[in-house]
């Protein structure tokens, strides 16, 4: 990255522009820089201005104890990494009243210092002994000889542990040459829980996973695994005798010595090892919820089927099918309950239901929740359907995340006189008709897409998942006539209060005409509007330019193209060929580059096209509808369900997920199982194993032999 491209998307950051607003419509002043670019220019802006305000502090305290010289401040100054800038810090630290501070506040510390200079100078005494006896005696110190060698030998351990290029060289050492090893607890017998494998393993902590440490971070917090970090430990001390004993005199030779292993064992090692653990644990977050973030984002962009009228099914065995009908534009109408499982007589009363309300409805989709009895009742409705001429699309929809939605305050207010089960119905119909409005209903850690979400910082993974979320409705755009409050929220600019603002205002003087009339939303100004409008679209509305991703500000330009062009405003969908014959290096200005040209003239092309991929069925394989139906060798079409760092997880239609192992996803090395698949990806896939014990389902991905 060049500065001025940092500058720039610094200077819009503190302007109070939203990261997609940037990406999208300010391409001149970033020099096309990406979201993911701009996000790590954030991010890092943040991290370095905390940096920044932490050596203020760390300096502020140490000048107050009158201990900051100009190579300190400079060194400080200087440092770029909170870890390294906190070793700097720690022998300036205030502490709680160590065995150190303790020897000397008993007046040691001058002898600590002369036998430090022994160390270095090759001087002669005569014995420790008489020189801790002679220094007593001299500062008239009621200790005896020995209280006085420990005294000191603490304060020059403490001193040891504070250095900061030894806890570089030792913390380099550990993450380089230490492995994890664990082990089950012996009153937890084999195959008792669900860290066997982990019962005894171990690995390298430069080759560990990350979602091999979260796992036995979690096996030990339950107290399960107990876990070490293990490590040629004589090495170390060796090392670090070599680097601080100076002395050839047996004597001291032999006291330092105690002293470093003291140092090292006590203070050293167990400060050292929390902090590679926190690092490795931050690394395994950060892993985990990229991950998390990744497999998210694909469920949000997975294409529509559409807004057009939904039955959606929530099927159920003994509690019967809940059934809800939503309209075209994903309003709620009536719902019925039936059970098809119960008995000939019920069935034929359900088909009866079924057909009734398909003829009411003109319904064109059918979903079909992907929970218990999900393809016994696909059965069935296909079976309703079967005199039918015109027969409406059925989709097994995954349900995930539809009961925590259906439990939530949100739909509570939503719909507060309908029972669970049926806002859970409406849930799964309105995910088939458009995914990305309804998930943002539902929390994205209860979707079904993440790795140990429960055990990483909860800060920064809803960061990330807001981030994420708003990524993709701005990527997408959304319907300002039609939206929900939530989804509105999403909007670069739009906070909580303007979404619930531009909902009452809709509801009371109906659907909005044209952009310029967000303006007249209470508390709605200029700023908000200028980073909302162009991913906010208006259907049928006055200007056809409403309905597509081009800015307001960019309407004039638009106009003299097609002045050039002499196209109606009204006609371009139909002559957008013609915008190929432009030259538009003529319409570039001072604050209109070709970036942006060229992204008029793509909308222009196809004014509101939906940039999601064309909507896809899978097609489950009939008669395999439960685990034990599946034999070895069957190849089966299923939908990736999440990517995780190991492998794949997809839905065969057995009610229960089968694991791609990352060495099962292609016929080449695998790092990373993203480049592979994705969530929503449909299939095809050969069974490997099946263990009913565990069910637990074994899938191949790689091509036949």
């Amino acid at each position: 990255l060049r500065p001025q491209q940092v500058q720039n998307t610094l200077e819009l950051l503190q302007q109070g522009a939203t990261i997609p607003f940037i990406a999208r419509y300010r391409k001149e002043k970033t020099d096309n820089l990406d979201e993911i670019q701009l996000r790590d220019i954030q991010d890092r802006y943040q991290y370095l201005t905390e940096l920044i305000e932490r050596k203020k502090v760390i300096l502020e305290s140490i000048a107050t104890q009158n201990r900051l010289t100009p190579e300190l401040e400079a060194k400080i100054n200087n440092c770029w990494q909170k870890s390294t800038l906190e070793d700097i810090y720690l022998p300036y630290k205030p502490k709680r009243r160590t065995k150190a501070t303790i020897a000397r506040e008993k007046g040691l510390t001058d002898l600590a210092e002369e036998i430090k200079s022994l160390n270095k100078t090759q001087a002669k005494f005569n014995s420790l002994e008489q020189l801790a006896s002679d220094y007593c005696s001299k500062h008239k110190l009621d200790l005896t000889t020995t209280e006085a060698l420990t005294g000191t030998a603490d304060i020059i351990a403490e001193e040891i542990s504070e250095k900061l290029e030894l806890r570089t060289y030792l913390r380099d050492y550990i993450s380089q040459k230490a492995e994890f090893n664990s082990s089950i607890k012996t009153e937890y017998p084999e195959g008792s829980t669900k860290y066997e494998m982990y019962r005894q393993f171990s690995i390298s902590v430069r080759k560990v996973s990350p979602h091999q440490v979260l796992a036995m971070f979690r096996g030990e917090s339950e107290g399960i695994l107990t876990l070490h970090l293990d490590y040629d430990k004589e090495v170390v001390i060796t090392e670090l005798s070599s680097r601080e004993i100076k002395t050839k005199q047996p004597e001291l030779k032999a006291f330092y010595q105690k002293i470093i292993i003291d140092s090292f064992k006590r203070l050293i090692e167990p400060s050292l090892l929390r902090e590679i653990r926190a690092e490795l644990k931050d690394w395994a977050d950060l892993a985990s919820i990229d991950t998390f973030a990744s497999n998210l984002r694909e469920l949000l962009l997975a294409p529509p089927a559409g807004m057009k009228p939904t039955l959606a099914v929530d099927p159920g065995l003994r509690t019967g099918c809940k059934l809800a009908i939503l309209s075209e534009t994903g309003k709620f109408c009536q719902y019925q309950v039936i059970y098809p499982h119960s008995g000939e007589g019920k069935r034929r009363e359900g088909i009866s239901k079924i057909r009734e309300i398909l003829s009411q409805y003109q319904v064109e989709l059918i979903a079909i929740g992907n929970g218990t009895a999900s393809r016994e009742t696909a059965t069935f409705i296909t079976e309703a359907l079967a005199l039918l001429t015109t027969k409406p699309q059925i989709v097994i929809v995954n349900e995930s995340g539809a009961s925590v939605y259906s439990a939530s305050d949100l739909a509570r207010v939503e719909f507060p006189d309908l029972d669970v089960t049926i806002r859970g119905a409406i849930s799964i119909g309105r995910r088939l008709q458009d995914p990305l409005a309804e998930l943002v209903n539902i929390d994205p850690k209860s979707i079904g897409v993440g790795q140990y979400q429960h055990d990483v910082d909860q800060k920064l993974l809803r960061k990330k998942l807001v981030e994420t979320v708003e990524s993709c409705v701005n990527y997408v755009g959304v319907d300002l006539n039609t939206a929900s409050p939530e989804l509105l929220s999403y909007v670069s600019g739009i906070t909580p209060t303007l979404a619930n603002n531009i909902v009452k205002y809709r509801d009371s003087n109906g659907a909005f005409v044209n952009r310029q009339e967000l303006l007249k939303v209470p508390k709605l100004g200029n700023k908000a509007f200028e980073q909302a409008a162009g991913f906010l679209r208006i259907r049928n509305g006055k200007n056809p330019l409403d309905n597509t991703g081009v800015h307001p500000e960019s309407y004039p330009l638009v106009e003299k193209m097609l002045k050039t062009l002499q196209i109606p405003l009204g006609e371009i969908s139909k002559q957008s060929s013609q915008l190929s014959k432009l030259d538009l290096n003529q319409f570039v200005t001072e604050t209109v580059g070709l970036p942006t040209l060229k992204d008029v003239c793509q909308e222009l092309a196809k004014p509101g096209r939906d940039p999601r991929e064309e909507f896809q069925q899978v097609n489950f394989k009939p008669g395999v509808e439960e685990i034990t139906d599946l034999e070895i060798g069957m190849e089966l079409e299923g939908i990736v369900t999440n990517v995780v760092n190991f492998g794949a997880f997809v839905d065969v239609g057995v009610h229960q997920d089968g694991l791609v192992h990352i060495s099962q996803l292609a016929d080449r090395f695998v790092s990373d199982p993203h480049t592979v698949v994705k969530v929503g990806q449909i299939v095809t896939v050969k069974v490997l194993e099946v263990n009913l014990n565990l069910r637990r389902i074994s899938l191949s991905l790689k091509q036949r032999e």
